[in-house]
Order: structure tokens, then sequence, then C-alpha cells
């Protein structure tokens, strides 16, 4: 692990703390909590992070996000995970 995925986790936590109540229910938190958990510590966590983009796209379908909203959290969640195989 290093900084910048730690910051990255933060940023999902952050997210999930300022908007997760009003925006998401439980399980849905729960689903991208996971799946930043995976990313930062299991390393193989990209199925999660599919799930997590299928949910966001429904989410913003719907209209309870907005695409802007949802393409950060992805990308955040993507940083969570190590990259070109260096942690």
């Amino acid at each position: 692990m290093n900084e910048a995925r730690s910051n990255a986790y933060g940023r999902v936590l952050k997210t999930l703390e300022d908007l997760g109540p009003a925006k998401l229910q439980a399980d849905e938190q729960e689903l991208i909590r996971a799946a930043a958990d995976a990313l930062l510590f299991d390393e193989d966590g990209y199925d999660r992070l599919a799930e997590v983009e299928d949910l966001l796209e429904r989410l913003v379908e719907a209209g309870r996000w907005t695409s802007e909203l949802a393409r950060q959290l992805v990308d955040d969640l993507a940083a969570c995970g190590p990259r070109s195989g260096v942690s």
C-alpha cells in the first residue's frame, strides 16, 4: 500500500460518510465499502469494483446520483487498488 492508495480510500470513506445516509441504502453503502476494502487490502477487488460501477449506473439512471459524482467515486475506488502490480 502507498500514500496515494490510502488517500483514495479515505476519499471513498468520506463520500460514504457525507452522502451515504442520504443517497445510498445500507446495502449499497456496504457494497462500496467492501469494494474499497478489497481493492486496498486484498489487491483483487476488481470484480467488486465492477459491481459498484453497475450499482452507480443504476443510481444515475434513476436520478439518485449525478454522473459526475458516480464517476468521481469510481475513480477514487479504482485508485484504492494497485497499478501495474505496484502497491
